[in-house]
């Protein structure tokens, strides 16, 4: 996980392709700011410990005063401790300037490479990357590869294509790949941006789920600067104690989310009234397969009664299958003419322990950094643990792809101590995994939260889930930050009279695997049952479908910030785009039946592949969220409105954080 930032300054920003209503705000040379570069520093820092860099963009505007001169943009690049003075002493006469520059910032959690590598990075030709993000295909990986270098030299071929009324159309050949076409073809979870040197283009984005923050401050008058960073600085967000229930936020926010997408800002010549002039364009995916998971189209939705009465044979048939050994999941894989790959259920695993494979494999991953896992095969990766069903499946499925000589830590957070439901979950959970995977030290790290005393924490936290601003979202924020950090116990049994010592414990793993997407996919929430008993299956199918298409926004976002706040990267089996189209690919009946009962029909899919696994007492257990499970939801409704029921009635109206911005 790492941290990118860029701060856009002196620049009229054009959004009219975006919005026609946006009025462009006049740059100002010298301006009062809610935060400065230290402070997008230092919370970028906390998502990448490794290293941190800063580069600028410094864009000379000269305009003869002579009748008739002539006008042009000259791009420098320096380091952050460079002097203005001895990179723009130009002796330029009668020149008329004016100084504009793109700051660049890169806090780095390496993950992968044998170097260390530092962000922003350069090359030869002045284009400058800050990434954040993992290839798992699409690009050529060996595996002593950087994706962040690697990617740098496949931008560094892509060609210019970009029309707009201040830019004119850059072109370096035809056979090149534009930046659209190369980010389209990625496979994996990333959040970018890249300065195009020779066009003088700033490319910005997302991938096409949102699996990586980015934040984007659009000029305002009281900002006029064009900002971008994974992470909110605290100095942004003014919390108070007091909490309203809800007309919203005094004032316009900051930040938002940027959608998912890929962005250009071409930076062109003098307006007519002397300033640089900036236009965002926004472009379109080029890659066919990718474009169809984005519309989120299923073929079969509608079942006839004959399919119904079959899918419920099959799923008897199911129960009795036994579990399946790893010799079975690798001749699985091999027989393509073999039954299994018939069975959906299968086809289900085979697709997820895929795609564990490719978000754990260790390669020369962890040699850049402070841990020897090699040696002391301590925890490489860790799964965000409730004894759910999902979780359970993550958790058995990462067995089968890590050697065994390494531990698993299941990281489990609770603010009632054993009594939460999910710590009872988790402990019941491990359980049922030393039985399926008994050669495998399962360690289960218990993260206990006294919702009272955490109140800078609090404070923190809702600094990380911004832009978000409801309970529900801070509740969330705080239970995964804490989860994340793997600071808890162990309990480390002593005896033969099944009593344990509480041992503590803080996992060093900088991987973790996170059930999101899950209950978007394969119609987890209550809110399907209700879709579905109003409106059947075209109704869950759509709200399904719009639940994938504003993960983006309502999750991903939040949840990528309250982890990589630890320094620790998520990463999400279930969003695999292989996953996700494996899925899609499933008729609808086969995903959920919601005739059935809850703990039944819901997830029934990811309910055999459990089966499959030997994980037959989580395959029975209902969709309980991380806020109810962990019981914060509980505790934050005593402590802000004095009972369930006060929060419950005043929940009638959308209930936000009041923050007073000031």
């Amino acid at each position: 996980m790492c941290g990118i930032a860029v701060i856009v300054s002196g620049i009229k920003i054009i959004l009219s392709s975006l919005d026609p209503n946006f009025i462009s705000p006049i740059p100002l040379l010298e301006q009062k700011t809610l935060f400065s570069v230290d402070d997008i520093k230092g919370v970028l820092r906390r998502r990448g410990p490794d290293s941190l860099g800063c580069k600028k963009v410094l864009l000379r505007a000269r305009v003869s005063s002579l009748p008739g001169g002539e006008q042009d943009v000259v791009a420098f690049v320096e380091d952050e401790d460079a002097s203005e003075g001895e990179n723009f002493h130009m002796g330029c006469g009668d020149a008329k300037e004016f100084i504009r520059e793109l700051q660049f910032l890169g806090a780095t959690l390496q993950l992968r490479g044998i170097n260390p590598i530092v962000q922003p990075l350069v090359d030869m030709s002045g284009n400058i990357l800050v990434y954040n993000g993992e290839i798992f295909g699409g690009i050529q990986m060996s595996s002593d590869n950087n994706d962040t270098e690697i990617f740098m030299q496949h931008l560094g071929l892509c060609c210019s294509h970009v029309s707009s009324p201040h830019n004119k159309t850059h072109t370096s050949g035809d056979k090149q790949s534009t930046v659209p076409e190369l980010l389209s073809r990625i496979k994996g979870p990333w959040a970018l941006i890249y300065w195009q040197s020779s066009s003088r283009i700033l490319w910005f984005g997302r991938d096409a789920f949102g699996r990586r923050s980015l934040l984007v401050h659009w000029p305002t008058k009281e900002d006029p600067r064009f900002l971008l960073s994974s992470v909110s600085p605290h100095a942004s967000v003014n919390e108070s104690s007091e909490f309203a229930d809800g007309e919203g936020i005094s004032k316009t926010d900051f930040w938002e989310e940027l959608p998912c997408g890929v962005y250009s800002l071409s930076i062109g010549d003098l307006g007519t009234d002397d300033y640089l002039i900036g236009e965002v364009l926004k472009h379109d995916w080029t890659d066919p397969k990718l474009k169809e998971l984005i519309t989120w189209e299923r073929t079969s939705v509608q079942p006839k009664p004959e399919d119904l009465h079959v899918s419920h044979q099959k799923v008897y048939s199911r129960k009795e299958d036994s579990p399946l050994t790893p010799s079975i999941l690798m001749e699985s894989k091999l027989a393509s003419t073999d039954c299994l790959l018939t069975s959906l259920p299968h086809r289900v695993m085979i697709a997820l322990q895929e795609s564990i494979m490719r978000r754990t494999a260790l390669n020369t991953i962890y040699q850049a950094t402070s841990v020897d896992y090699t040696n002391k095969c301590n925890a490489p990766v860790a799964v965000l643990f409730s004894g759910g069903l999902d979780s359970m499946i993550l958790a058995a499925l990462l067995d089968k792809c890590m050697d065994a000589k390494y531990e698993i830590d299941l990281l489990n957070v609770s603010f009632d101590g054993p009594f939460a439901p999910d710590r009872i979950s988790a402990r019941a959970g491990l359980k049922e995994l030393q039985k399926v995977a008994p050669s495998r030290r399962w360690k289960l790290v218990e993260i206990d939260a006294d919702l009272l005393k955490l109140t800078s924490e609090t404070k923190h936290v809702m600094s990380l889930i911004n832009p978000a601003r409801t309970y529900m979202d801070l509740n969330i924020g705080i239970a995964l930050w804490l989860a994340a950090s793997g600071d808890g116990c162990l309990q480390d049994e002593t005896g033969n009279d099944d009593t344990c010592v509480s041992v503590k414990y803080k996992s060093a793993a900088r991987i973790l695997l996170v059930g999101a997407g899950a209950d978007e996919q394969c119609a987890g929430y209550g809110r399907h049952r209700t879709k579905y008993r109003n409106g059947s299956w075209l109704a869950l199918n759509d709200e399904m479908k719009l639940d994938m298409q504003r993960i983006w926004k309502r999750n991903l976002g939040r949840d990528d910030r309250c982890i990589a706040d630890n320094g620790k990267e998520a990463r999400f089996p279930f969003l695999d785009e292989d996953v996700i189209r494996i899925l899609l690919d499933i008729p609808l009946w086969e995903i959920a039946d919601l005739n059935q009962p809850i703990g039944i029909g819901d997830k029934k899919i990811l309910r055999e592949v459990a089966h499959l696994l030997g994980l037959s007492e989580a395959a029975s257990l209902p969709k309980r969220a991380i806020q109810f499970g962990s019981r914060i939801a509980r505790e934050s409704n005593r402590k802000n409105f004095g009972s369930n029921r006060a929060a419950n009635q005043a929940s009638a109206g959308s209930v936000t954080i009041h923050r007073n911005n000031s």
